[in-house]
């Protein structure tokens, strides 16, 4: 034992002291102090960068790009100034080295290298700071298939690349070959580059074989890289194979990498309900490894994937901050020209054209980063929701930062500015005490000296299709639009008829503002105290790598009409029902009517009210809204053409051939009718599952109930175990929105559920509310299928599991809130169903299942 905490003291020496001597050579970069700190050479103090990956020069993002016919160069040109609007500081990429090697490693000077490094000359130019990931160990496909490359990853699987021979000096070789090659644009090699910070050895590796052997294959790599003349810092990812953990941290790699995907990957759908649960808190198991100890930490890759709400990032950013860390890059953001689709990662969606509320969380996330005390603790969650100068609120769907020059907020928000005198930047979606803005897209405003600000507004998004869907180039999901819309800002030192003046390229506008208001389209613009003279120039920067003409923006890609509309489940009968839905590219004259098919005789036409640029409402009477189903559908007419939703069937809907027959439904439930919750037959595809382990002996699935036509999930196991746990989770929020007039008159949850063959069991319902704060009752199952009552008064505060599971799996299953008020039915927002827990002694390993058909809310 002497011997091993001897060993153990001289190689974190070894390290530490290593570390000391790259800082004295790298003095224009960053090193890590003896505490595993990461400092800047140039004044000692702590580093902290928080930005994205971005892929164009490589793969499928190269590929959209030339297929749309647009300049990759111009591309960049066009990311990389809102990645710089949106507050990046950091950029990080795997190189797909299946582009830019042979299969002995060396390097190919070819188009993508090229682009690359036109890439690290324009991030230079706005003080974005790169951490290069070398080897990437796949092909170039998705989300098509590979191309036959040169690579070595095209020769050698990723299993095989960290075991074998060939592979691993083909490795050497092309990092030596990559760190000392010199970008054409900079004239300077990689190893010389000062804003390439750090270098990540390779992404997500998959080791097997012994620990002592992966300690080498690192070590062969951090050796290589040093030989190459690479002096800055070196991490390598330790969260991708938690079992090779301390072999990892044994290496003579700088650093650490981590991810986090707290809400899974490739759900397929928009994720909807309450997911700051699975951001509160990054809980790293490693700090009883002692080499790991006093080690920089980074986070290559992460993001809330499948959810649009804008309050996640700034959570995100505190959690890290939390957590050690100090270089975190989302993964990844959209490239301008493809993002109309979300085609390049279906699961990921972040661009600050498309996705205009998200940007201005991320923003703020990097304020957080920046600012917030490191290991600061803040409660948790709900308590968490405002910390030091920002608030988040799912209820919202927003964020905000709230200090003396900064106010930023991602959706609607009544808060006023901390100090109006000081107040220099402003960023924001929707409006605020100071800025009235009915647009859909983002704006910045940035005061240049008294009495003169900048105004940039960029262009509606107007989301019209799940964009976590299957993608296709073929299909928008988010539609820009150049409308002019009103804004009226309140402004210190400007007054209320201030000069509003274009500067950006192409743009001639001009208008003078009215008690604070005035029309206004995309654009760049100063807004100018009347009488002001101006003493900035439009070629000067701005926040130090903006220039104050700049403005990019995608154009509108169709004019074709188009209607988004999501029905409710279920409706109270006897209660007026409104219809709200999103309409593109209609004119003015054009014609909105909602058809509601009557049970008798001919459908009844309601005009549909025009509420802003693009929401459309209409209230179907309550002697219309009947027990049973209401159909409907929204018909546009320009003229004498006919456009009728859902489907865009061009015809006229009244005529006798016409043979569509495509319309809404929504189910009317009966006066104090029971709520269903969950039902096998409709749910299932948007339930989120959790099943231990990889489901070879068992698994959940949807199976035939015990009436035909009825379905019942499923969950089993050939040997359940202490402490396993197996259910799903389901946002129910829509479902109880529509029956609110109601809910008050439900008294129990009633569950139609049975064990599987001739078991006993139990069964646990849990209800969580929008504050995440969750009830949980336990209810005994036969082998027969019953429905057992239980009363909400048996709901008891309990812990909610966090699915989609966040990844890695090291981090917490289980969340228990902050805070409880007790349950209250029109707040909950999740139903969620486990079993296997808190089982009897004698019920564990031995084979268990559960199967359920419904779960549904009844009155007395």
């Amino acid at each position: 034992m002497k011997q091993l905490l001897l060993t153990s003291s001289l190689s974190l020496f070894l390290i530490f002291n290593c570390a000391c001597l790259l800082a004295q050579e790298n003095k224009n970069g960053i090193y890590a102090d003896k505490q595993g700190r990461l400092r800047w050479q140039k004044d000692n103090s702590e580093m902290y960068l928080f930005g994205v990956n971005y892929t164009v020069p490589f793969a499928y993002g190269y590929r959209s790009v030339k297929a749309l016919n647009i300049d990759a160069e111009k591309e960049i040109d066009a990311d990389v100034y809102h990645m710089a609007r949106m507050g990046v500081d950091a950029f990080r990429v795997h190189l797909w080295d299946t582009e830019i090697s042979d299969s002995l490693g060396n390097l190919l000077q070819n188009e993508h290298l090229r682009l690359f490094d036109y890439l690290i000359y324009r991030l230079k130019e706005r003080n974005i700071k790169i951490i290069i990931t070398p080897i990437a160990f796949f092909g170039n496909g998705y989300p098509q298939r590979d191309e036959k490359t040169a690579g070595f990853s095209s020769k050698y699987s990723k299993g095989e690349a960290t075991l074998n021979e060939g592979s691993i000096r083909a490795e050497e070789n092309y990092l030596k070959q990559l760190y000392q090659h010199v970008n054409p644009y900079t004239k300077l090699s990689y190893c010389d580059e000062p804003d390439i910070i750090a270098s990540e050895l390779n992404n997500e590796p998959s080791h097997s074989g012994p620990k002592t052997g992966v300690t080498a294959y690192i070590n062969r790599l951090e050796k290589a890289a040093r030989n190459a003349g690479w002096k800055k810092p070196l991490f390598y990812n330790i969260s991708q194979n938690p079992y090779y953990a301390d072999a990892v941290a044994k290496s003579n790699v700088t650093g650490f990498s981590f991810q986090w995907y707290p809400t899974g990957l490739v759900a397929g759908h928009e994720q909807h309900g309450n997911f700051m649960p699975n951001v509160d808190r990054y809980h790293i198991p490693f700090d009883t490894i002692p080499e790991f100890k006093n080690r920089p930490r980074m986070v290559y890759e992460f993001d809330a994937a499948d959810v649009l709400q804008s309050c996640i990032y700034p959570a995100v950013a505190r959690s890290f901050k939390q957590a050690g860390f100090q270089w975190v890059t989302q993964f990844a953001y959209d490239p301008m020209a493809t993002a109309y689709g979300n085609s390049e990662y279906q699961t990921h969606y972040l661009n600050l054209a498309y996705t205009p509320a998200k940007a201005i969380s991320f923003l703020i996330a990097n304020r957080v980063f920046h600012k917030l005390p490191r290991n600061k603790e803040y409660g948790t969650y709900p308590v968490d929701s405002v910390f030091d100068a920002y608030h988040v609120s799912y209820n919202q769907s927003m964020s905000e930062m709230n200090t003396a020059d900064e106010f930023y907020y991602s959706g609607n928000t009544l808060s006023a500015p901390k100090d109006l005198k000081k107040l220099e930047h402003i960023a924001g979606v929707g409006s605020s005490v100071i800025v009235q803005y009915k647009g859909y897209g983002a704006y910045f405003i940035d005061k240049l000296e008294s009495g003169v600000w900048r105004l940039e507004v960029m262009p509606d998004a107007i989301t019209i299709r799940d964009p976590f869907e299957r993608p296709s180039p073929a299909k928008e999901v988010v539609h820009i639009a150049w409308q002019e819309q009103n804004m009226q800002i309140n402004l210190p030192g400007i007054g209320a008829d201030f000069d509003v003046k274009a500067i950006n390229k192409d743009n001639s506008y001009q208008t003078t503002a009215a008690n604070g208001s005035f029309t206004i389209k995309p654009g760049t613009y100063l807004l100018v105290k009347k009488g002001k003279t101006i003493s900035k120039q439009a070629d000067q920067k701005l926040l130090g790598n903006i220039s104050l003409n700049e403005f990019i923006a995608p154009v509108s890609s169709n004019n074709v009409i188009y209607v988004r509309h999501i029905p409710a489940t279920e409706i109270s009968a006897n209660k007026a029902f409104t219809v709200n839905a999103r309409v593109i590219n209609v004119n003015p004259d054009d014609k909105v009517t909602l058809m509601v098919n009557g049970r008798f005789g001919a459908p009844v036409a309601i005009i549909i009210t025009n509420t802003s640029s693009y929401d459309y409402s209409a209230t179907i009477p309550a002697a219309q809204v009947v027990a049973g189903t209401l159909s409907y559908r929204i018909v546009v007419q320009q003229h004498d053409k006919y456009i009728s939703f859902p489907g865009g069937h061009e015809g006229d809907p009244h005529q006798w051939d016409n043979l569509n027959k495509d319309n809404w439904q929504v189910f009317v439930a009966a006066p104090n009718g029971k709520l269903s919750l969950f039902n096998a037959s409709t749910d299932e595809a948007n339930v989120n599952t959790y099943y231990p382990g990889s489901g070879r002996n068992g698994g959940m699935r949807f199976t035939a109930g015990e009436e035909t036509g009825q379905l019942a999930l499923s969950a089993e196991t050939s040997n359940i175990h202490k402490n396993n746990v197996m259910g799903f989770q389901l946002y129910v929020g829509d479902k109880i929105k529509y029956r609110l007039p109601e809910v008050s008159a439900f008294t129990k949850v009633v569950v139609r559920a049975r064990m599987q063959k001739t078991q006993l069991g139990r069964l646990r319902v849990a209800l969580t509310d929008k504050d995440a704060s969750t009830y949980a009752a336990y209810v005994e199952l036969s082998d027969q299928y019953k429905n057992i009552e239980i009363p909400l008064t048996a709901f008891k505060p309990d812990s909610s599991l966090l699915v989609p599971r966040p990844y890695p799996g090291f981090l917490s299953l289980w969340f228990k809130a902050g805070s409880f008020n007790g349950l209250s039915i029109p707040q909950v927002d999740k139903l969620e169903i486990t079993s296997g827990d808190s089982l009897a002694p004698d019920q564990y390993d031995k084979p268990y299942g559960i199967e359920v058909e419904s779960v549904r809310l009844e009155p007395k």
